[in-house]
């Protein structure tokens, strides 16, 4: 799923419900930037972490 992410989209990793939602910053090949609102910026690697698209912010 990785591979259609794109840098402003929002994403949550399901395995890590407290880092809240991230934005993408880059992606280059598998690896991931994200910043995460609790957790910070993150490389992660696509091909191991699930990320999740979030479409709408709830409140």
């Amino acid at each position: 799923m990785y591979e259609i992410l794109e840098p402003g989209m929002l994403v949550r990793n399901p395995a890590q419900p407290d880092w809240g939602t991230g934005q993408v910053q880059s992606r280059i090949g598998e690896k991931v930037t994200v910043n995460f609102e609790h957790q910070g910026k993150l490389v992660l690697d696509g091909r191991r972490v699930a990320l999740e698209l979030v479409f709408s912010e709830q409140s």
